[in-house]
C-alpha cells in the first residue's frame, strides 16, 4: 500500500487503536499518535449508525484538535450494526460471548466514520463509510476457544479480521480496511484534498 508521505502539515492519530496504527505504517504515512479518549456512548442518539460514528469521529478529532495548533488530526469510530443496535467493545469475557454469538451465523454491517480536522483553520472533512461481514457459524466449543485468544479485547464487534484470511470472517462489501478501522482507500483521497487546501492557502 505504497504512497507519498510528503505532506505540509503533522499527521497525528486520534486514535490508540493498533489496527489503525498498523493500517497508517503499511501506507507509509508518517504519523504521531494522541488517543482521543473521550466516552463512547453505547447506543445510537438517533437510531441510525451513520450518524453514531460520524458523530464519535468528529467528538474524537474535537478533543485531540484543541490541544494543537497545528497539524491534521485523523479521527475514527468503527462499530458493528445488527438488528438496529451498536455492537461495540465487549466490556469482558462474558460480553464477548454475548457479541459473538449474536454475530454467528449472521451478516452484519460494519460502520466507521471518519473526521479530518486540519489546525490551524479548523477545516474538516467526515465521512462514513459501510462494509458488510459475514462471521460463520460457530458451535460453543469453537465460541470458547476463540475467547481464549484474547483477540476481542478492545475491539468492536469482539473481533479483529486476521490477514490474509480470516477462519471466522468473509467480507460480502466494502473494504477491509474500513472493517480494521480505517477506511484507507477513501482516506488517502482526502488527504490529498487537505493537501490541496494548505497548499493554495
Amino acid at each position: 500500500m505504497a504512497t507519498n508521505t510528503q505532506f505540509p502539515f503533522r499527521l497525528i492519530l486520534a486514535s490508540g487503536s493498533w489496527g489503525r496504527k498498523w493500517l497508517m505504517e503499511q501506507a507509509g504515512y508518517p504519523f504521531e499518535v494522541k488517543p482521543s479518549n473521550i466516552d463512547e456512548p453505547t447506543e445510537a442518539r438517533l437510531g441510525d449508525c451513520r450518524h453514531y460514528v460520524g458523530e464519535l469521529a468528529w467528538l474524537k478529532a474535537e478533543a485531540v484538535a484543541l490541544a494543537e495548533p497545528d497539524g491534521l488530526i485523523i479521527a475514527a469510530d468503527t462499530v458493528g450494526w445488527l438488528h438496529g443496535k451498536v455492537i461495540g467493545k465487549p466490556e469482558d469475557e462474558a460480553d464477548a460471548r454475548r457479541i459473538i454469538t449474536a454475530l454467528a451465523g449472521t451478516v452484519h454491517e460494519l460502520w466507521t466514520g471518519v473526521c479530518l480536522w486540519l489546525r490551524p483553520g479548523d477545516r474538516q472533512i467526515c465521512w462514513q463509510e459501510r462494509s458488510l461481514v459475514r462471521m460463520k457459524a460457530l458451535s460453543g466449543a469453537e465460541i470458547d476457544a476463540y475467547l481464549k485468544t484474547r483477540k476481542w479485547e478492545g475491539c468492536s464487534g469482539a473481533y479483529s479480521i486476521e490477514f490474509p484470511h480470516d477462519p471466522y470472517l468473509t467480507i460480502e462489501d466494502g473494504s477491509v480496511s474500513n472493517v480494521v478501522g480505517l477506511p484507507m482507500e477513501s482516506l488517502g483521497l482526502a488527504l490529498e484534498w487537505m493537501r490541496t487546501i494548505r497548499g493554495a492557502g
